[in-house]
């Protein structure tokens, strides 16, 4: 009998993170959404992408299937809760499941104290970050009710809910919202084996904090300054904890609010 040669080569990984899986994600057209579709793919899940903008969609379903993954897109509106469950019913009839979700969409607005933000700017913020989250978590739950069976949902919250947030109050207050939707759901589903967890990222390299930086210049250095790990977050880097969340390696985890900070909320 031939007895293979001992080689210092390393062993492949047979099995992803999330093979076996079907993804959805929102906000998936760019930012920390784009880079968790490419890494669920990679991971082993087939991946469902939604977002408002199609040409960002198109984009990234390309370069998830040229990179060998199965990814499709729907274009999704969180502010519009037909076109939320029409996206997650898009996702179970291209797949025939759902077995996990990452709800990473949102929206912002200029910073501005409490006094000079607008009612406008308020209802959009909850329209999206906080009512589109609640109907995105109630049409996967429902999916993955009829098909998986079981399966584990991760919402994108922000470090900045977890004390008060004057440059943002109305983000954070929604934001601190999804937090408590999350531990509701996790104590609600649990029993079912539907888990549900939050990340918390700090600051993370995405278009808003770009965004935010134009707008009051030196805002990124002042926060790295105040993070122990001195730097911003790239994407991927917060994708990753989502992809754990949402893997079976995390399976006796539920009803958590992740901080991904670099240590910001222990400084």
């Amino acid at each position: 009998m031939d007895i293979p040669p001992i080689t210092d080569a390393p062993t492949p990984v047979a099995h992803g993170l999330l093979a076996g899986k079907v993804a959805f994600i929102t906000g998936a057209g760019r930012g920390i959404g784009a880079a968790a579709a490419r890494l669920f793919a990679q991971e082993g899940a087939r991946v469902l992408l939604a977002a408002r903008t199609e040409a960002q969609l198109k984009a990234v379903t390309e370069e998830v299937r040229a990179a060998g993954g199965t990814a499709d897109y729907a274009v999704c509106d969180l502010a519009d809760g037909s076109s939320i469950r029409a996206a997650v019913e898009r996702a179970v009839n291209l797949y025939g499941r759902l077995d996990v979700a990452f709800n990473n969409g949102a929206t912002a607005v200029p910073p501005s104290p409490m006094d000079q933000s607008t009612e406008v700017d308020f209802d959009h913020l909850y329209a999206v970050n906080l009512k589109g989250t609640w109907a995105a978590m109630v049409a996967q739950i429902a999916a993955i009710r009829a098909t998986a069976g079981t399966g584990a949902i991760v919402n994108n919250s922000s470090v900045g809910s977890l004390r008060g947030n004057a440059p943002l109050p109305a983000y954070g207050a929604m934001k601190r919202a999804v937090n408590s939707l999350t531990e509701s759901a996790a104590i609600t589903y649990g029993p079912e084996g539907i888990r549900v967890n939050a990340i918390a990222p700090g600051t993370t390299l995405t278009d808003m904090v770009r965004g935010w930086e134009e707008l009051s210049p030196g805002v990124l250095d002042q926060l790295n300054a105040r993070t122990p790990l001195r730097r911003a977050a790239e994407p991927d880097e917060v994708a990753q904890a989502a992809a754990w969340l949402l893997s079976d390696r995390a399976s006796y985890v539920t009803g958590t609010i992740l901080s991904i900070d670099g240590g910001l909320q222990a400084a």
